[in-house]
C-alpha cells in the first residue's frame, strides 16, 4: 500500500482528491438536470444527464474502492488530523456511509424504473408521481453524501 499525495493540498491522495471534487461536478450537473426538466420540460436532456451521471457515480465509486482497499493507506494519511484522535473523523465517516451506501441503489432504482415505465420519447405518465417522488429522495441523498462525504475529507485531511 501506498501514501500518495494527491493534487489538492491537502494529506488526501490523488483519488480521494478526485472523488471529493467529483461530487462537486455530479451535484451541480444533478440541479441543472432536475432544473432542466422542471423549468424547462427536457425530459430527453434530463434523462441522459441521469443516465451520464449514473455511469460516472459507478466508475467513481469502483475506483474509490480499488484506491481505499488496496492503493492508499487512507488512515495513515488522516492520522495528521487534529481530528483523528478524537474519533470525530471515524465518526465523520460512519454519518457520511448512512448515506453513500444507500443513495446508489435509490437512484439506480429511480433510474431503471423510468427506464421501465416513461414511454419513449420521455414525456410525463402514470409513472410521474413516483419518479418524483423517488427522484427527489434520491437527489437528497446524493446532496447529502456530497454534504458529508465532503465534511469527512476536510476533517480527515484538511486539518
Amino acid at each position: 500500500m501506498l501514501l500518495a499525495e494527491g493534487f489538492l493540498p491537502t494529506r488526501g491522495s490523488y483519488v480521494l482528491d478526485a472523488v471529493f471534487l467529483a461530487m462537486f461536478v455530479i451535484c451541480l450537473v444533478l440541479t441543472i438536470s432536475i432544473y432542466l426538466v422542471r423549468q424547462n420540460r427536457q425530459f430527453a436532456t434530463h434523462r441522459r444527464l441521469q443516465i451520464g451521471l449514473a455511469i460516472l457515480l459507478v466508475i467513481a465509486i469502483l475506483i474509490f474502492e480499488i484506491d481505499v482497499r488496496f492503493v492508499t493507506q487512507w488512515r495513515q494519511l488522516a492520522k495528521e488530523s487534529r481530528f483523528y484522535e478524537s474519533g470525530i473523523v471515524d465518526r465523520a465517516l460512519w454519518i457520511h456511509l448512512a448515506f453513500a451506501i444507500p443513495t446508489p441503489f435509490v437512484w439506480a432504482y429511480v433510474i431503471l424504473m423510468a427506464l421501465r415505465k416513461f414511454p419513449q420519447p420521455a414525456q410525463p405518465s402514470g409513472h410521474s408521481a413516483s419518479h418524483k417522488f423517488w427522484g427527489w429522495t434520491a437527489a437528497i441523498m446524493m446532496w447529502l453524501t456530497a454534504v458529508t462525504g465532503c465534511t469527512f475529507y476536510w476533517l480527515a485531511f484538511a486539518c
